[in-house]
């Protein structure tokens, strides 16, 4: 039977909270304070990107996601092996990623369709080094893919390709990165369950992979239901857009007018339009405003205002939203005492 994929405590601990934050790591064999920059939370575990450029991970470790040389599940913060000088994390279904600061890619965990872009489908409990990637500026881990953004303005993808995720025109499992061509000026990038979202700097969002419940928010009048997309299309509605953010089957698009709109599956309410229609394009959604930045889960969203309160609606059967309840919500309710947030994270996979 299916189980959520994020545990209470992180949701308490780690996703409203505003960073720079403290957490206690298990450091030197005892644990001690870790200044903590930006958080990112996988299938079941989570990772912490700490001030002076190590990675800590705590939760589930049974195909070594946590990177300590170990499979032993974690249930405080432990130091992944040999890393420093990382800029950005980011964690999937059951694999890690992380940028240092020399713009190599690395990689741990799950590796059964090549996401570690080793060239093997062997796992790795350890941190190994993305072959052929420089400059990297940024990275997304989806549930068995995986993205990275060049400071030039391009995307590399890897890993799981069954729904065209990678956007390399194919749906061929790669192991190794390669390129979507002819797709520049990307300013961001989000890995969804089964598909993948970038925001270019013009404003405008485009998508690829998996569409079957409209999560690119096409709209093609030749095509007779949704299809997945194995090269970037752009999304409706989406112009002067500043982040997007794939969940399993729907997507969040935060607007420079700090607007949120969404687009795809709706059963749980995880678009926030007060309803539980599935969307075809993206709507507009009436709260919140001001919103900073966004994140989808696998089927529930959260949003940070700009007054540091944060904000949740969709799926709520494991307290995932925050309000004290376990009740479904298609709007938007406040997350209950958290203030100062500046960001937020979310499990987008079911495992």
């Amino acid at each position: 039977m299916l189980k959520r994929v994020v545990s209470m405590f992180l949701v308490a601990a780690l996703l409203f909270v505003g960073f720079p934050l403290s957490i206690k790591a298990n450091a030197n064999g005892g644990l001690s304070l870790l200044r903590v920059s930006e958080v990112s939370l996988g299938a079941e575990h989570a990772l912490a990107l700490a001030a002076d450029g190590t990675v800590w991970a705590w939760g589930r470790n049974n195909n070594g996601q946590l990177g300590d040389g170990t499979t032993t599940n974690r249930n405080e913060p432990v130091q992944v092996s040999g890393l420093t000088g990382v800029i950005a994390i980011a964690a999937g279904g059951g694999h890690s990623l992380a940028v240092k600061s020399d713009g190599t890619v690395w990689a741990w965990g799950y590796n059964n369709y090549s996401q570690l872009g080793d060239n093997t489908t062997t796992n790795s409990s350890t941190p190994i080094q993305v072959g052929g990637l420089s400059g990297v500026i940024a990275v997304s881990a989806g549930a068995s893919h995986s993205l990275a953004l060049k400071s030039n303005g391009t995307v590399s993808s890897w890993g799981y390709n069954n729904r065209g995720q990678l956007g390399d025109g194919s749906t061929t499992t790669r192991k190794t990165p390669v390129n979507i061509n002819n797709f520049t000026g990307i300013a961001s990038i989000s890995a969804g369950a089964s598909h993948s979202l970038s925001v270019k700097g013009d404003g405008t969002v485009w998508g690829w992979g998996e569409n079957s419940d409209n999560q690119l928010g096409v709209t093609n009048t030749l095509i007779i239901g949704p299809t997945n997309r194995t090269s970037p299309v752009q999304m409706s509605n989406s112009t002067n857009s500043k982040m997007a953010a794939g969940g399993d089957k729907h997507s969040i698009v935060l607007r420079n007018d700090g607007r949120v709109w969404a687009t795809g599956l709706n059963s749980n309410g995880q678009l926030g339009d007060g309803s539980t229609t599935k969307r075809t394009t993206p709507v507009q959604l009436g709260s919140p405003t001001g919103v900073l930045a966004i994140a989808a889960g696998a089927t529930h969203s959260l949003a940070v205002k700009n007054n540091g309160t944060v904000w949740a609606w969709g799926l709520n059967s494991s307290g995932q939203l925050g309000d004290g309840t376990t009740t479904q919500r298609t709007s938007a309710v406040q997350v209950s005492g958290i203030a100062g947030a500046i960001s937020v994270s979310a499990a987008t996979v079911w495992r």
